[in-house]
């Protein structure tokens, strides 16, 4: 018999295995400082691309107070219990009305997480005779709730949606032929790597053709997107044809929980039958009051969006002139696909940190194809021209180095004890 940890310890997995050189530095980095466009990492001011702070919404004085006053009033245990027990209150019930309201459903429910979230109404969704019909590009939330359905499941390939319309026909054929079940099609509102939108508007017509119910997880296009902000799905005109909205504070709110909007008799279902969120403590107060504020904020201060966008369009202009491929996003992400190995880009890395000051995310191998580097920005509300214009100066100059061969490097540094 085999010793579970031992097999463990013997495979860290890929980046894992890198974790003793890496930890603090391309890992777990510590950002330090008030969150803003500029923070500190290891002692040195950096320009800080990798927050999900959409709105500037994380140091806004009005969150920062309502926060405050928030755990002043209540404390972090009130409520204490799930909210189908002992933890449920009006502000609970207040913030999900407004939520379902600004997205134009009936009603909505709110959820602690994100990623436990979409996994657990995945669950709550379909039994094993029903189909999922999913996005090949969707987010680790969504194949993982796919990983852990009981039925089938169909994939197709990313906005391919010829592709969509041939699962969807093998998963009408399958449901005929066990004469039970039904068929749910998962995408994104804006897929969180590449800033792609999702097709929504084809996806929905194919109803036409096909009888399915659409789950939409727009983590990226809520607050970013749309005449209000309400999304990709208000962007694209097909909001009415989402079945279900999902998505997440912790991206245009700079916050924490999420939520599902959608048909109220559904959303009741849900709330009855989400395990995640009948065995958990709800939401905490004063993250209920802040998040409140920050809903306020983003339906009341148009500039903010409009600042967002005028930062990510400033930066994405910029990188295209400068000869940059940020492939096909139509969203404020901002993706930078360069060609490299993993030594190049942590050389990379290391040299727009300490050199530059910029602070950025990568992703390489084994997320992408060996050979291939994505820097992803995250633009906010919260950049300045400067910012854009620094950063645009340290990409074309990095970039002349590594395609000199500067960066080639036999091994990737040891920064643990940096």
């Amino acid at each position: 018999m085999a010793d579970i940890f031992e097999r463990l310890l013997k495979n860290y997995g890929p980046i894992g295995q890198h974790r003793e050189r890496a930890h603090g530095y391309f890992a777990f980095p510590k950002l330090e400082g008030e969150i803003g466009s500029r923070m500190k990492f290891r002692g040195k001011e950096m320009i800080v691309w990798s927050l999900n702070n959409y709105l500037g919404l994380a140091n806004h004085p009005e969150v920062r107070k309502a926060d405050a006053e928030g755990a002043a009033d209540f404390g972090l245990a009130l409520p204490m219990g799930a909210r189908m027990m002992s933890g449920n209150s009006n502000n609970h019930e207040l913030l999900e009305k407004k939520l379902a309201d600004f997205e134009s459903k009936e009603d909505a429910i709110l959820v602690n997480f994100g990623y436990q979230g979409m996994v657990s109404l995945i669950d709550v969704l379909c039994g094993r005779h029903d189909i999922i019909v999913y996005d090949a590009e969707s987010h680790a939330c969504i194949i993982d709730g796919v990983r852990l359905h009981p039925g089938h499941r169909y994939v197709f390939k990313h906005n391919d949606i010829e592709d969509l319309e041939k699962q969807l026909q093998r998963a009408t054929a399958l449901i005929e032929k066990q004469k039970a079940g039904g068929i749910l099609v998962i995408t994104e509102g804006v897929f969180g790597m590449a800033g792609d939108q999702g097709k929504l508007k084809e996806i929905a017509a194919l109803k036409k053709k096909f009888e399915f119910r659409l789950l939409v997880d727009d983590a990226h296009g809520f607050g970013t997107l749309g005449k209000t902000g309400a999304g990709a799905g208000e962007e694209q005109g097909v909001q009415d044809e989402i079945d279900l909205y999902f998505s997440t504070f912790a991206k245009s709110m700079a916050s924490i929980g999420a939520f599902i909007a959608g048909p109220k008799s559904i959303i009741d279902y849900i709330r009855y039958n989400i395990r995640s969120q009948i065995f958990a403590k709800s939401l905490p107060m004063p993250l209920v009051i802040g998040n409140l504020k920050r809903l306020e904020l983003l339906q009341t201060r148009p500039e903010l969006k409009k600042k967002l966008w005028d930062v990510a369009t400033k930066l994405q202009k910029g990188l295209k002139e400068r000869g940059f491929d940020i492939g096909k996003t139509d969203s404020v992400v901002t993706p930078v696909y360069m060609k490299g190995g993993v030594e190049e880009a942590t050389a990379m890395v290391m040299d727009l940190r300490e050199n530059y000051g910029i602070f950025c995310s990568i992703v390489v191998y084994p997320v992408i194809p060996k050979g291939h580097i994505i820097y992803r920005l995250i633009p906010t509300a919260a950049h300045t021209d400067e910012d854009i214009q620094r950063t645009l100066t340290a990409f074309s100059e990095t970039k002349q180095k590594l395609d000199a061969g500067a960066y080639k490097v036999s091994a990737i540094p040891d920064m643990a004890e940096a």
